[in-house]
Parts: C-alpha cells; structure tokens; sequence
C-alpha cells in the first residue's frame, strides 16, 4: 500500500468525507472490473462495489487496523461477488430440471408426452456432457450422485466457493441448452394439445 493510500485511510478514520470520495475515485471502477470478471454482471457487480465502499465508511472508526487497505477491498469484492454467485448458483440448483415444465406420470401420459419428456431429459444429459471436464465432474458429483459441496471439496481438494462458481457455471449452460430446445418444441406441443379440443 503506497503512502497516498494510508493517508487518506487515517483521513476517513476521523471522519473525513473528502479522503473517502477520493478514495471511492481511486478504485471504484478498478473493483467493478474486477468484480465483473467474476460474476458477469454490470448492475451486480456495481451494487456490490456500492454495498462496500457503505460498508467501508460505516465502519471507518476500524480502517486504521486494516493493514493494507486495497487488499482488502479486493478481497471484499471477491467475497461479495463469489457469495452472490453461491446464492444464485443455490436458488437454481434446488430443482435445476424443473424449468422443463414436464412431468412423468407413468399411469397417465401417452405415448407421445412420454417420447416428448425423454427426448428432453436426453437433451439435457446431452448439455450436461458438453461441460468443460472439471465443470461437468463436478455437476455430476452433486446432481447426480448427490454428495454434499463439503464432501466433494474434499474428494477433489478444492475450495466450496470454487464448487459453487462451477455449479452457477453448469447450471447456467444446461438453462440455455435446454431453453433453446424447449423453444423448439414449443409449437409442437401447442398444436398437439389445440388438436384435441371439441367445438
């Protein structure tokens, strides 16, 4: 951390708003660039940076124990971000095959329902084969074998936020895979259920 840096810290410290805009100047779209190369997003990575620099001004009284103070925005920034990434991953990941809108009901499906729903679970082990190695490993680990993220960190030895990037990353492209796919047989299964209807 360069002088400059630690002078402004002591500044905001005792409550200087001028020390803290400067500071808000120096990094704001360094972090929001790097906040964006990990989750995607201009408006989330932007709120993130916002939610942070309150945060750095509502505890301002504590920055002077902050050793290096760009550290540990950076570091804030990557924990926000990866936390976001774990909440979006979690919320998708609950039921990651349910935006197929299929149900199997042995019992009351016909044939055709029946073909049209494996044709699209086919379609999604398809996507699920085309994920990087390490990402599809992963995914499968969870998803299909049902392991906990904590126990998979451990077969593998890496992190859970890494476990969480990865799973975001599976599920988003088997969304879009599958999204496409569903367009396509959209119209088909619109035409076949107007079929049956009586005037």
């Amino acid at each position: 951390m360069n002088d400059c840096t630690q002078a402004i810290q002591v500044k905001i410290a005792a409550g200087d708003q001028k020390a803290f805009a400067r500071l808000y100047s120096m990094y704001r779209n360094k972090l929001c660039r790097f906040a964006y190369t990990l989750i995607h997003s201009k408006e989330i990575a932007e709120e993130i940076i916002e939610d942070i620099f309150v945060t750095v001004w509502n505890n301002r009284e504590t920055l002077t124990s902050i050793e290096n103070l760009p550290v540990y925005l950076y570091v804030s920034v990557k924990n926000r971000s990866l936390n976001e990434l774990s909440r979006k991953a979690k919320e998708l990941i609950t039921a990651p095959y349910d935006f197929l809108d299929f149900e199997i009901d042995d019992e009351a499906a016909n044939p055709q329902d029946m073909m049209i729903t494996n044709e699209m679970l086919q379609f999604m082990q398809k996507a699920v084969n085309t994920l990087p190695p390490r990402c599809k490993m992963i995914f499968k680990l969870v998803r299909e074998d049902g392991l906990k993220y904590k126990e998979v960190s451990q077969i593998l030895n890496i992190s859970i936020n890494t476990i969480d990037v990865q799973m975001a990353i599976a599920v988003k492209r088997i969304c879009q895979s599958l999204q496409v796919e569903k367009k396509k047989n959209f119209r088909f299964l619109l035409s076949r259920k107007s079929s049956k209807i009586d005037f």
